[in-house]
C-alpha cells in the first residue's frame, strides 16, 4: 500500500502544492507551524474520511477559500487508484475514489489504510479512556466496514437518547420512544463488542512479543477490552452478547431516567492494560508506559498487515523527538517495511543508517529531495491473526 503522489489546493496553509513519495521512508521537516502536520493530516482524512484531529470542515479550509481539495494516486490491492475530498465551509464534504463519489465514509474502508503516531498517543496509557476507545474504533474501522456502519448506527441512536433523557421531564411523551432506542442501541453495541473483544485479543498477542523484545524480556504487557458491567463476552457472537445488554440496560434504567443521563454503554468501555499482571494506568512508571504505548502503535500496524498482506502507511507526527534515543532507534528498527511518513524540526535529529526522500517544508511550500535507499527488514511474528477472531 502506497501514497504515490498527494495534491493540495487550500487544505490548511497549503494553496497550490504537488508532492511525490518514495515507497519507504519520508522525512518532512521543517519549522514550526509551516505545516509539516497538515501534510499528513491530508493523507490521513483520504483513508478515513475525517482528520485525527478535532477540526470541523472550516478549519481545514485556507482563508482565501470556500472549499478545499485533496487527492492522492496510491497503489492499493496490486493496482492504481486516486482518491479524493472535496471540503465545503457550508455544505458536507464529498470523497471520491476512481473518479466515483462514495455514498458514505465506510466505503473508504480497505482502499487506503493509515496508522497515526502522535505525541499524544504516548500518554495513551495515562489518559481517561475515550483515547483508547479511539485506538479501537480508528484501527476497525479501516478493517470492517460493518463496524463503521455499526458504531456510525450507535452514535446517531446514543445522541437521540441523550436528548430524550435530558428532556423528558419537560416532553413526557419521549419516554415512549426509549424502550425502542435501548433496543436499537444494544443491536449495535452487541456488534461493537464483538468486534472489540477480538481486536483486543489480537492486538494483546502483538503487543506482548513487540513490548517483550522491547523491555529485553523483563516485562509482560496483556490488554483486555473491558465493559462498563465486566461482561466477558470472549468466544460470544454478537447474538449472544445481546441479551446481556438488554439486561444491563433494564437494570440502569431507573437510574439514567433519574441521572438524565446515560450511565452504561460501550460509549464507556475501555482496554484494560496490564505489565507484569499490574495496572499499567495505576502502577506504571512514565518509561513503562511510553514503552507500551510504543509497542501498542507497532501492534497495531501489524494488526493491518496480518488482516491485508500488506503493510499500512504509517504516519509518525513529531513523536520521535518526544523519545529517548533507545526508543526511537528501536521504532526506526521496526519500520523497515512499508511505507512511513516522519514529520520532524530538523531530519539530523533522526539517525536512519540509510536515505529516504526529505520533503521540506516552508510556510505551505513544499521541497522535494530525493536520496535513495531502503531501511533494514523488519522481522514477522508467527501469532493468531485478526481473523482468527473476526469473521
Amino acid at each position: 500500500m502506497l501514497v504515490n503522489e498527494l495534491y493540495l489546493e487550500h487544505f490548511r496553509n497549503y494553496i497550490s502544492e504537488a508532492v511525490e513519495f518514495s515507497s519507504g521512508a519520508n522525512i518532512i521537516t521543517g519549522g514550526n507551524a509551516q505545516g509539516k502536520t497538515n501534510l499528513i493530516e491530508a493523507i490521513y482524512i483520504l483513508a478515513a474520511g475525517r482528520s485525527f484531529r478535532q477540526a470541523s470542515d472550516k478549519d481545514l479550509i485556507s482563508f482565501q477559500s470556500d472549499s478545499a481539495y485533496i487527492k492522492a494516486n496510491i497503489q492499493s490491492s496490486n493496482r492504481e487508484q486516486s482518491l479524493e475530498a472535496r471540503l465545503f465551509r457550508e455544505r458536507r464534504r464529498e470523497l471520491f475514489a476512481n473518479g466515483v463519489k462514495l455514498k458514505k465514509v465506510s466505503d473508504l474502508t480497505g482502499r487506503l489504510t493509515v496508522v497515526q503516531f502522535g505525541p499524544d498517543d504516548l500518554d495513551m496509557i495515562k489518559d481517561g479512556a475515550a483515547v483508547r476507545r479511539k485506538l479501537m474504533d480508528t484501527c476497525l474501522s479501516q478493517m470492517r466496514p460493518i463496524y463503521t456502519a455499526a458504531l456510525s448506527e450507535f452514535n446517531k441512536l446514543y445522541d437521540n437518547k441523550v436528548k430524550i433523557l435530558k428532556n423528558f421531564h419537560e416532553k413526557p411523551s419521549l419516554l415512549e420512544l426509549l424502550n425502542d432506542f435501548n433496543y436499537r442501541i444494544a443491536q449495535q453495541s452487541a456488534r461493537l463488542i464483538y468486534y472489540r473483544t477480538a481486536f483486543a485479543a489480537a492486538l494483546s498477542r502483538r503487543a506482548a512479543l513487540v513490548h517483550e523484545e522491547f523491555s529485553g524480556g523483563t516485562e509482560s504487557l496483556t490488554i483486555k477490552y473491558k465493559t462498563i458491567g465486566n461482561m466477558d463476552a470472549s468466544g460470544k457472537k454478537p447474538d449472544e452478547i445481546l441479551p446481556e445488554i438488554i439486561e444491563s440496560q433494564r437494570e440502569y434504567y431507573q437510574a439514567e431516567l433519574r441521572a438524565g443521563q446515560c450511565l452504561m454503554g460501550v460509549q464507556k468501555d475501555d482496554l484494560e492494560i496490564d505489565i507484569n499482571g499490574i495496572s499499567a494506568r495505576k502502577f506504571g512508571s512514565q518509561g513503562q508506559m511510553r514503552t507500551a504505548a510504543v509497542s501498542i502503535k507497532l501492534a497495531e500496524r501489524e494488526l493491518h498487515y496480518d488482516d491485508k498482506g500488506d503493510y499500512p502507511i504509517l504516519l509518525l507526527d513529531d513523536v520521535l523527538s518526544e523519545l529517548d534515543n533507545e526508543r526511537q532507534s528501536y521504532i526506526l528498527e521496526k519500520i523497515a517495511k512499508g511505507q512511513v511518513f516522519i514529520t520532524c524540526c530538523d531530519e539530523n535529529s533522526i539517525s536512519l543508517s540509510q536515505g529516504c526522500y526529505l520533503i521540506k517544508v516552508d510556510n505551505g511550500k513544499l521541497k522535494l529531495e530525493k536520496p535513495v535507499a531502503t531501511m533494514t527488514s523488519l522481522r514477522d511474528y508467527d501469532v493468531p491473526t485478526v481473523h482468527d477472531y473476526c469473521v
